[in-house]
């Protein structure tokens, strides 16, 4: 919310949900000739003003861009991840609360959501990506992926859902990908594995909890420059041509930003997004195309 001194034709003033004017004093405008207001207040709402929010990963890359957008769009937002030192870079950001979490372990989930009296949006970030094809995905390669890309989902889900059933009201965000059943990826087995059942574990809860006014929505970006992909591209052989590699598949000829993803979280979050649930939000610069 912010106050402003402004002075102003009323041609220039044009009709927005989210913008009340007090008005104090009257002159005439040279352009026009008509009469103008001096606008005392100009008091701008977000658009996720009240809303309280919880999401995971939200130390570096989408979450933590996420958190920043939600906060400035007003919503009371509790940012979680397991990485606590990178987590601290938020705790200066008004409108946001960190605590340390494992969205993989069933008791600290459970734990943070007694926190919470009500929650309005819950937003499922956390992920990791392995490279290979099937025969490079060991059974433990498998087990970690869907622990972090699904179960973490599962739990948080299951964990916070009760809290929106009580008030007949919710919103559930999450992070899929275009690598899924969207499109097929080489070296990303389990993990387009991982995030078509992301896909399927959203549009389940959305259709379960419809008529109890829950709604469930998934992101689905393509590259996207994150700390987490600069990592992976270092930890090749050749981070030169792995690069170079990421960036020939980008049809726009750069990389989504963590900013673009967040800006489509914010809609989804938003009572923009009212009628939208079970679907696929895909921001990918038209890769699957």
């Amino acid at each position: 919310m912010r106050h402003i001194l402004h002075t102003v034709c009323p041609r220039e003033v044009k009709p927005c949900d989210n913008i009340f004017f007090f008005l104090w004093g009257a002159y005439v405008c040279p352009v026009t000739h008509k009469i103008a207001c001096r606008i005392k207040h100009c008091i701008i709402m977000g658009r996720l003003d009240g809303k309280v929010i919880v999401l995971s990963a939200g130390a570096q890359g989408i979450g933590r861009a996420a958190a920043i957008a939600f906060a400035k769009e007003g919503a009371q937002v509790t940012a979680t991840d397991i990485n606590g030192e990178k987590l601290k870079e938020l705790d200066g950001h008004p409108g946001i609360k960190t605590k340390v979490v494992d969205v993989t372990k069933k008791d600290q989930v459970e734990a943070l959501a007694k926190e919470f009296d009500h929650i309005d949006v819950l937003f499922n970030v956390a992920g990791f990506v392995h490279h290979g094809s099937i025969l490079d995905c060991e059974e433990a390669d498998w087990d970690f992926t869907m622990n972090v890309n699904v179960r973490s989902m599962y739990l948080m889900s299951r964990a916070f859902l009760p809290k929106m059933l009580a008030k007949k009201s919710g919103n559930i965000i999450n992070m899929a990908s275009v690598a899924s059943s969207i499109k097929g990826v080489v070296n990303r087995c389990v993990y387009s594995t991982s995030k078509a059942a992301v896909i399927g574990l959203t549009k389940s809860i959305a259709a379960d909890f419809l008529e109890q006014g829950i709604r469930c929505n998934c992101v689905c970006p393509g590259t996207v420059d994150t700390p987490s992909l600069r990592g992976r591209i270092q930890a090749q052989p050749n981070p030169e041509q792995a690069l170079k590699d990421f960036m020939a598949r980008q049809k726009t000829g750069r990389m989504c930003t963590a900013e673009e993803v967040a800006h489509l979280c914010v809609y989804l979050a938003s009572d923009e997004s009212a009628y939208v649930t079970g679907t696929e939000h895909i921001i990918d610069g038209g890769w699957r195309l």
